[in-house]
């Protein structure tokens, strides 16, 4: 079975946006882009901040409440029935519950083929990427550099410390094998 599902599991600002574009790129078919930034960026304004929705705190701790995670099961359960549907889709995800928050999305995707890939990256260089970006509460990237690959299964790891988003996807689509036939060259 080709693979259906690509699962990049990182912390802020390591580098899975761009490994997830470069992916769109290089692999032959079309694969959509969806990630817990895209969820947030849906939610209601009255969800941020709030002790039932999603809060972020000054050193770049993030919180979530019920009314987050009912919403967000209704959205994994979305990503799964694309698809099941047909669709190739890579999911960029921050697993802050680690292997629970795995555990979800395995629920959810069951009888796909997925393939669990960790992004990790130094929280040094996450953290100067946060700086540069401008848009982050610092310190996301250094708390959750780690945090987010406690007791979680991948079928691969990249680190984008001193690795370019392309090559990292170079490597995931070769990892894929048959399922990237005709896809741009791979290198180590």
């Amino acid at each position: 079975m080709a693979t259906q599902v690509i699962v990049l599991n990182g912390g802020s600002s390591s580098g899975k946006s761009g490994i997830a574009r470069c992916l769109q790129a290089v692999l032959p078919e079309p694969w959509l882009t969806v990630g817990v930034d895209t969820l947030i960026e849906a939610m209601p304004a009255s969800l941020h901040d709030t002790d039932g929705g999603i809060g972020f705190a000054a050193d770049g701790g993030v919180s979530v409440g019920s009314k987050f995670q009912a919403l967000q099961a209704a959205w994994i359960a979305g990503v799964a029935t694309m698809a099941g549907a047909g669709a190739r889709v890579i999911v960029d995800e921050v697993f802050l519950g680690r292997a629970e928050s795995q555990l979800r999305w395995e629920k959810a995707l069951v009888g796909l083929d997925v393939l669990w890939v960790g992004v990790r990256c130094e929280a040094a260089v996450a953290t100067g990427r946060e700086l540069a970006r401008g848009n982050r509460i610092l310190g996301m990237a250094a708390s959750q550099a780690e945090l987010v690959h406690q007791g979680v299964r991948y079928d691969l790891e990249v680190d984008t410390s001193r690795t370019e988003s392309l090559e990292c996807a170079r490597r995931i689509a070769a990892h894929l094998g048959g399922d990237a036939a005709g896809s741009a060259p791979v290198g180590g």
